[in-house]
């Protein structure tokens, strides 16, 4: 099955901490795979930051609504169980717990009323039954490839020669060409046989990656390729670098694959993720910090 929200996993978590005994969070994650009948692949799937699993996300998030509005306690650390509250809320035999069931605590509405609360109801709005961290993550990725394909769209229209300076750029920025000024010289300077230019694999020059980049709107396709990798063989080349504005089709793809040469194909969306991820043609705007308690701080033993 689909990995539950949040808020479907609540009523399940409660009724694990039915039986009044002390609990590890571990505990109840593995309890509630097992319920919802999980498969591995389910359980490793991360938020999109792949900083955490998103059942265990979810999960902490349902853990973190329930103690707030006093169905579950924390009576020491990195321990939970379930109160009297909670108790008798398991015997009103409830069909759901979720947000709007909580509301009647109005310990739970004192949390919902803090400073943060139009951020939480602004980040659940974008997405419905999202943990807060997902909602935030959803947005941002969303700000993100608006920013991508507007940095795509101004790629196609950019000349030739701007796109080979920025090519350049986001190569150097990745680690590869050198120094910019001798991948600068290299690039778009050798137009032999389907090879625009070479760049050093490393600063020392250990090796070298045959480079091809073109501004298209077409997808491309099987025979470009091959073109570019039989330029590689004329130059006993082992690497190449295929740079596009549109996209590659699916048997250029298939055919790199299975080539000897290591062909890399950088298709535009990848190209301006590339941007993106090394600050090339973009600004930060704003830094948001996600921070957590530290149970170390407060641990006094």
């Amino acid at each position: 099955m689909a990995i539950p929200d949040y808020q479907s996993c609540m009523l399940p978590l409660l009724n694990f901490y039915g039986d009044s005994k002390d609990h590890t969070f571990r505990e109840a994650v593995e309890a509630l795979a097992k319920d919802f009948k999980l498969t591995d692949e389910e359980r490793r799937e991360l938020l999109p930051s792949g900083q955490q699993e998103i059942f265990d996300n979810r999960i902490g998030w349902a853990r973190t609504y329930m103690k707030k509005a006093g169905l579950i306690e924390a009576p020491k650390r990195g321990i939970n169980k379930i109160t009297a509250r909670g108790l008798d809320v398991l015997k009103q035999q409830p069909s759901r717990i979720d947000v709007n069931f909580l509301m009647q605590f109005d310990e739970f509405k004192e949390f919902r009323a803090l400073k943060h609360q139009k951020v939480v109801e602004v980040s659940e709005s974008i997405v419905n039954d999202n943990t807060p961290e997902e909602s935030l993550e959803i947005a941002y990725q969303r700000i993100r490839d608006d920013l991508a394909a507007e940095l795509l769209q101004r790629l196609k229209i950019s000349s030739p020669s701007f796109f080979e300076r920025l090519v350049v750029e986001v190569i150097v920025k990745m680690g590869y060409g050198g120094t910019r000024q001798d991948a600068g010289k290299a690039i778009g300077k050798s137009g032999d046989g389907g090879i625009d230019g070479i760049i050093k694999e490393d600063r020392l020059g250990l090796d070298a990656i045959y480079i091809q980049a073109k501004r298209w709107e077409n997808v491309v396709g099987r025979p470009e390729i091959q073109k570019f990798v039989g330029a590689l063989s004329g130059h006993h080349a082992k690497k190449g670098l295929f740079i596009t504005t549109s996209s590659f089709s699916s048997d250029a793809a298939d055919y790199v694959s299975r080539i000897d040469a290591k062909v890399v194909l950088i298709d535009g969306e990848t190209l301006a993720q590339l941007m993106i991820e090394h600050n090339v043609g973009v600004s930060t705007i704003n830094t948001y910090e996600i921070k957590k308690v530290d149970s170390d701080y407060f641990a006094e033993d």
